[in-house]
């Protein structure tokens, strides 16, 4: 039987393939946009709520993501990321339903040796992560029955992500200068929407889980020079002709500083609900196939 799933969320990465793949799995999807509950007006999401009826679970993947762009407006950053996360969960606790919430990895100063677990003290480097930590605090604070799920570098063949620039970057210039000394798991949308409604039918089909945080990203780990690398080789299609030059994050000015580990230990969500991430080449290839389809998705 289907779920009645409210959706925060609808023209995001994340968004457009949990509202796609859901209703593919026969639940009933209610997504909300910005012209019904705009998350930089907190007072606006019990709304959606209202105009949702009778839901079963709620999934939160709207989000501020504008990384560089929060240095210079952190209060937008909050009220999004942060402070409309704490309705979200006040008003999930008085409807008596599960909140699953997606954060990042960008909560981690990626100081750590290895692949960071749950447990692990959380020191975020920039506007966007803090942001990003005050809404996993209000929502843990106001809401017992909440799943937090981080992941990391988001792709997809929707939106605008590091493989669609590359995409388009490496057909215009002859020369990109990539950062080669950040470490992580690029995670597609789609592997992240699957896990998301995966936790969603086991929550309230079957039994109460551990409630509290999980990390989900692909299986793997590359660096962001290696990951063009990889897309420049799996995308004949495309014609790209740019050299790639490896440079540090130190060479590569910014307004907000990044981690240079954004490795995640994914082992509890494994435990606990099975599921297990797909290696990031493969879960690449599938978008690069998307979107050689569909051109036209690169602009």
């Amino acid at each position: 039987m289907g779920l009645r799933i409210l959706q925060f969320g609808r023209s995001g990465q994340v968004g457009i393939e949990l509202l796609a793949r859901g209703i593919a799995r026969g639940h009933d999807i209610a997504a909300v946009g910005r012209d019904i509950a705009d998350l930089a007006q907190p007072e606006r999401v019990p709304r959606a709520f209202s105009a949702a009826g009778s839901i079963d679970i709620v999934i939160n993947g709207a989000a501020y993501t504008a990384v560089d762009k929060a240095e210079s407006e952190p209060e937008r950053a909050n009220a999004v990321n942060g402070k409309a996360v704490g309705v979200l969960a006040e008003t999930c606790a008085k409807r008596g339903v599960p909140l699953i919430h997606l954060s990042t990895d960008y909560v981690f100063d990626g100081m750590k040796a290895g692949p960071y677990v749950e447990t692990d003290a959380t020191a975020p480097l920039n506007a966007y992560g803090r942001s990003k930590l005050l809404g996993e605090r209000l929502l843990a604070e106001r809401l017992d029955r909440h799943i937090i799920m981080r992941t990391s570098w988001v792709f997809s063949a929707h939106g605008a992500n590091f493989v669609k620039t590359m995409l388009r970057l490496g057909a215009e210039r002859d020369a990109l200068d990539i950062v080669d000394d950040q470490h992580g798991a690029p995670t597609s949308a789609g592997d992240i929407a699957d896990a998301c409604l995966a936790i969603c039918e086991r929550i309230v089909g079957q039994r109460a889980p551990r409630w509290g945080i999980y990390h989900f990203s692909s299986a793997g780990e590359t660096t962001w020079r290696r990951f063009a690398e990889a897309i420049f080789a799996d995308a004949p299609w495309a014609r790209l002709k740019a050299r790639i030059n490896p440079i540090s994050t130190a060479e590569y000015k910014t307004p907000a500083r990044r981690p240079l580990n954004s490795r995640l230990d994914c082992a509890k969500l494994a435990v606990e609900f099975g599921i297990v991430g797909r290696p990031w080449r493969v879960a690449l290839d599938e978008v690069l196939i998307e979107l050689g389809r569909d051109k036209g998705a690169l602009q």
